[in-house]
């Protein structure tokens, strides 16, 4: 009986902070949901110009009008620009899959709060999707372009599906699994 009192404040005290998250302008980047006392983010999906491909898993992207690089999350393509590296195994191969693909094209970048939105480097964190839909970061692991990545075992949203496109472009041999390996 002693509930039935309070669970209408209890109700009406969660509304209220809902409405005031969602109506905070500071919030719209980084959208974030209050259900009862436990908050989650929500995944953004932001429309960016790919500036430049510096290699198969780093781009440099016009995002909101502004420059930035992305590192893309869930894959790790052979080095190509590393001065402390020499140039890996099939990393011009998948710089120049990248830059064809890529170049000058305009992408759908999207978050995933599993991992944070930058890295170590100041790049920031997301997945590519084309204009068509098609995962960028899934085509390269699915053509043999890279390699699939879990950073520090932090699993991501579309971990089994990379992990599974890897596993099917190394049993058909494709790209780095042919030539590499």
């Amino acid at each position: 009986m002693k509930y039935q009192k309070i669970f209408p404040i209890i109700s009406i005290a969660i509304l209220v902070e809902v409405f005031v998250l969602l109506g905070n302008p500071n919030l719209k980047q980084d959208k974030i949901v209050k259900q009862s006392s436990v908050s989650q983010e929500i995944a953004t999906r932001e429309n960016a110009k790919v500036l430049k491909v510096i290699d198969g898993d780093t781009i440099r992207v016009l995002i909101n009008n502004k420059e930035d690089t992305v590192r893309l999350i869930g894959i790790d393509s052979p080095e190509v620009v590393d001065d402390e590296k020499p140039v890996q195994c099939f990393g011009k191969e998948a710089s120049s899959k990248a830059k064809e693909i890529l170049s000058s094209k305009t992408i759908v970048l999207e978050s995933d709060p599993t991992q944070g939105n930058r890295d170590e480097y100041g790049r920031i964190l997301r997945y590519v999707f084309l204009e068509d839909g098609t995962s960028f970061d899934k085509l390269m692991l699915s053509e043999g372009y890279a390699h699939e990545y879990t950073f520090k075992g932090n699993p991501y949203k579309y971990q089994s599906e990379f992990i599974q496109a890897e596993r099917e472009a190394k049993g058909e041999n494709k790209g780095l699994w042919k030539a590499c390996e």
